[in-house]
Parts: structure tokens; sequence; C-alpha cells
């Protein structure tokens, strides 16, 4: 070790670090103070960034999907838990009611947009008619159709009223998804998290693949707003990189080198 390692491990996060798991391993224990540096280096560009936004009155939409545990929401969490919680929203709709399905399929999320000087990040959208619906047989191949010709142009409507919008797929493996809920089976301050949809996912590997595959083509096919696909087997990089993109689809004028 270097003695700028030995003085890390010195520091509050360090200890922190290196006694957090069982047994001792230093590698890690750098690896998450290196991590929890860039993290905060991160942290306070997005507040410069939000306060950009707030003042020439920006409107932000940030969607995170991905497979069941691939840790979107653990992602959003990074990114929202220094800025000013009164000009952001983190939107994570329950299944429909009988009354929204009655509607338009993108009406719902119409009242979560943002006002001026606003993000909102949502933790799952209307993408869960493109991958998780059909999936799990949640609508009819002609709802799934009506979705895949529609959302494109929706996107378009959001963008040509002056909405910025910002698309991430974080993804993993089948064998990282299987470790994570597992993980989440034995801890109980965490079993809640676990639905029969996420029980299922598993089994329902490929289907998942195939619908994520036709998505992305649909996006492709149709010059839609493309997604940024990242890598989240290992969290802690998938938050950095998640937050670097968002930085670097908003014209404001940066601090750091992104």
């Amino acid at each position: 070790m270097t003695d700028l390692d030995i003085e890390k491990l010195n520091s509050t996060k360090g200890l922190i670090s290196l006694l957090m798991k069982s047994p001792l391993n230093i590698d890690r224990a750098l690896r998450y103070v290196r991590y929890e540096k860039k993290l905060k280096k991160l942290q306070v560009e997005l507040i410069r960034m939000q306060k950009w936004a707030i003042e020439t009155n920006q409107r932000i939409i940030v969607i995170f999907e991905g497979r069941d545990a691939a840790g979107k929401g653990g992602a959003i969490r990074r990114i929202t838990e220094r800025i000013n919680p009164r000009h952001f929203q983190v939107v994570a709709l329950r299944k429909p009611s009988l009354e929204e399905r009655g509607q338009w399929y993108f009406e719902r999320y119409i009242p979560k947009f943002p006002k001026r000087g606003e993000l909102v990040f949502f933790d799952r959208s209307w993408y869960n008619r493109a991958i998780v619906e059909p999936v799990n047989g949640f609508c009819s191949p002609s709802e799934y159709e009506d979705f895949m010709r529609q959302v494109d142009d929706f996107e378009r409507m959001i963008t040509d009223s002056g909405i910025k919008l910002i698309k991430i797929y974080m993804s993993i493996s089948k064998k990282e998804q299987q470790k994570r809920f597992d993980d989440l089976r034995e801890d109980p301050l965490k079993q809640w998290k676990l639905t029969q949809v996420d029980e299922d996912a598993q089994k329902l590997w490929e289907d998942y693949t195939e619908y994520k595959n036709r998505l992305f083509e649909n996006t492709k096919e149709k010059k839609g707003i493309p997604w940024k696909v990242i890598e989240a087997n290992k969290k802690t990089e998938a938050r950095i990189e998640s937050i670097k993109y968002i930085l670097e689809q908003i014209p404001y004028d940066k601090n750091i080198e992104i």
C-alpha cells in the first residue's frame, strides 16, 4: 500500500468501509473509499446543475429502466440525496387503478411531469408496457402494439414542449440478478421489496430479453430518443456512470470534466 492508501484507510470512511463486511478486505475498502470520493465530487456538480435548472426554469425528466434488482432505486437515491428536495420528485407509480385502465395509457404519467425549475426521476415509467406488462401478461398484444407505435411520438411531444428527457437502462446478468434476489430474501429489512413479478423474473429471463431487444430496435428504427445502457453488475460503478451521463446530457456550465 502507498502512504496515500494508508491515509485513506485511516479516515472515518476508510475505517467504516474496512469494517462493514467480514472478512476484512483492504482492496475492497480502498475501492469503496475511492467511490465515495468520486460520488461526493459528482454530487457537488449535481447541486450546481440543479441550481442552473432552477434559475433558468428548466424541466428535466430522467427515466430509469432495467430488470428487477438492477439498482434503479439505489442510483436515484445517490443522485438525489444532496440536491434541493423542493425542486425534484421521484415517481414510482403503483399498478393502474380501474379508472386509470380506462384512460389513454400515457395519461396517468403526465400529471407527474416537472414544473419549471424541477427535475423528475421515474423509477420505472411508461416503459412498463414495453417489457414488464407483455412478459407477465398484464396487457393484451394489441395494447402492446399500440404502445410501441405511439411511444416515440409521445416522447417527441414531450421534448417539443421544452422538457429535457433522459433515458437510462441498467443492465445486469442473470447470475447477478439471482444473487441480489437471494440477498433480499435473507435481509429482513428488505424482504418487502420482493414481489411475485420478481419471483418469476429468472424463469422469464429470455422473454424479458426478447422484449428489451424489441424496445431498443423500435427506438432505433423510429429515430427516437436514445437509451443509455449502463452495465450495472457493480452497483458503485453504475451509480457513477449514471450521474456522469445525466450531467453530460444537460447543457449547463460544468465545473469539472465529466
